[in-house]
């Protein structure tokens, strides 16, 4: 039987340790597994972290190391791209491609529960070599080196695939923001 405290401490934190999962993960069967797993190891150590102010930081730290190991030990080979750089004409690293955001009106039009799942559906249809190291940088604020040691991958490859993830990330969001105003229209 669960005390009553841990059923809040678990009802207060799910949504974050989820939602770390599965924007690792880009699976929500996998991000309900790797969250069951994250509170179990959580319940075994309640008596520390039920009343300490760092318990979401831990939460969100074995949730992403959890769903890190679980992507290493399922995943198929990781494709090396570790000298592939794009570089300009002068063999110096070129910056990212930018892409136009979607009409402002739509952008407008959404608020920031929509933003963030249009976000999300997005990130899910990014391959995971991309995906990771992507919500590692933009959502967990990890540096490239962390990442890169967390992924156990090169640097370069940390940087390549985050900067192929950005300008995948743009297209998908570009095309279902015309999507998404499509049926806006119909609606």
């Amino acid at each position: 039987m669960t005390p009553p405290d841990f059923t809040t401490f678990m009802r207060n934190y799910q949504d974050m340790v989820y939602s770390t999962a599965v924007r690792l993960l880009g699976n929500d069967a996998q991000a309900e597994d790797i969250s069951q797993e994250v509170f179990l190891k959580a319940y075994e150590r309640f008596d520390d972290l039920g009343t300490s102010p760092t318990a979401g930081g831990w939460l969100k730290t074995v949730t992403t190391n959890l769903s890190i190991n679980h992507l290493q030990r399922y995943r198929k080979r990781w494709r090396f791209f570790s000298d592939l750089v794009h570089r300009d004409d002068d063999g110096q690293d070129s910056e990212p491609v930018e892409f136009a955001a979607p009409d402002g009106d739509f952008l407008a039009d959404l608020n920031q529960g929509d933003r963030r799942e249009w976000v999300e559906r997005a990130l899910e249809e990014l391959p995971e070599h991309q995906r990771v190291p992507l919500v590692l940088f933009h959502f967990e604020d990890m540096p490239y080196d962390e990442i890169a040691r967390q992924l156990r991958v090169s640097l370069s490859k940390v940087k390549t695939d985050i900067l192929r993830g950005r300008t995948a990330l743009a297209q998908v969001l570009m095309r279902s923001g015309t999507e998404h105003e499509t049926l806006t229209a119909q609606t």
